[in-house]
């Protein structure tokens, strides 16, 4: 699928019905089965394979949050920069198995290599926003959000010629206090969002959001379809998985337990999501607290190992492509 199908599926999930069926947030509401239902496996051995959702967000490896105190943002140009090469590892990996993804570029990414942007966006895959400065949501002002946004949209859009509706805040940083950044993304032309984490850390989180994609009522009286990341059900508690850290930290058989949860169990699409750095184990050391180091560099040089295996068992496509089906939201959420 080259660049122009993903902006036809843009343009064909802008056009439809999807946003206005607030039916499906109730669906994500209900009660969750038991995991090891023998029933449920066997009802869906014959049904057609889940294509998942592969997203990346563009960052350099001294933009994460972890590092927001030891690298100031004012000295951003100062560090030497790895995210061309990087991105280009990943984008190399997936035409290795023919996969189209979702790319989230930071604005001051796309600002100081629109030439990267054009180069994603010609082989096929999604572009999306995730902020100009890679600072938490939940720290800003309603007017200053709007402004990165603003900023951040123009940028990659400037860079690549196409709309763009799609963003992810910077570290899941859309909580219940700032649940206003909806609707400024809603009013600013966005169609989805990818930030809220259903899941309890000391950093993100909203606990009691629903698991699986849904339609956002704005309080602006317009509409977001909310897309989040993976999480499994456990003895009550949800648990992350399948991205980030939690792919590079817990072994390679817990996700793929989590792969084959959605695909058997619940039937739907699991949202992962990688970034640049997480490729390369050769990236300057940045000196941190053990927390934010942990975080970081455990098991970084085995990710892109560790994604060749995904993409070799599993089927993956951007988000467009999914809301233009409807796959992330026809089947019913357990």
């Amino acid at each position: 699928m080259g660049g122009k199908s993903v902006d036809h599926s843009l343009a064909r999930f802008s056009d439809s019905s999807g946003l206005g069926r607030p039916d499906q947030f109730l669906n994500s509401q209900r009660p969750e089965e038991a995991l090891d239902n023998p029933q449920t496996a066997n009802a869906t051995k014959e049904c057609p394979r889940i294509r998942h959702i592969l997203s990346v967000d563009v960052e350099d490896y001294f933009q994460v949050e972890a590092f927001a105190n030891e690298v100031p943002r004012r000295t951003w140009g100062d560090w030497p920069s790895r995210v061309v090469e990087n991105t280009r590892k990943i984008l190399n990996l997936l035409e290795r198995y023919g996969v189209k993804g979702t790319f989230f570029f930071l604005g001051w990414v796309a600002n100081r290599f629109p030439s990267l942007v054009r180069e994603v966006q010609a082989q096929g895959h999604e572009l999306a926003c995730h902020s100009y400065w890679h600072r938490r949501v939940c720290s800003l002002s309603p007017s200053e959000f709007r402004e990165d946004v603003r900023i951040s949209k123009d940028a990659i859009e400037q860079a690549a010629a196409v709309p763009l509706y799609g963003y992810r805040a910077p570290s899941w940083s859309i909580n219940k206090d700032s649940l206003w950044a909806l609707d400024i993304l809603a009013e600013e032309g966005f169609r989805y969002d990818s930030s809220i984490y259903p899941i309890r850390h000391d950093v993100y989180g909203v606990p009691d959001a629903p698991r699986f994609a849904y339609v956002y009522q704005c309080r602006n009286g317009r509409q977001l379809m909310e897309i989040p990341p993976p999480t499994v059900r456990i003895a009550g508690f949800n648990f992350p998985a399948a991205g980030g850290g939690y792919f590079r930290i817990f072994p390679f058989s817990y996700t793929e337990w989590v792969f084959q949860t959605f695909e058997q169990h619940y039937r739907k699409p699991l949202v992962t999501y990688f970034h640049p750095w997480e490729v390369d184990p050769e990236q300057p050391r940045i000196p941190a607290g053990l927390k934010s180091s942990f975080r970081h560099y455990t098991n970084i040089g085995i990710v892109e190992i560790r994604l060749s295996l995904l993409l070799q068992k599993h089927l993956f496509q951007p988000i467009a492509t999914a809301l233009a089906t409807g796959e992330l939201t026809s089947a019913e959420a357990k």
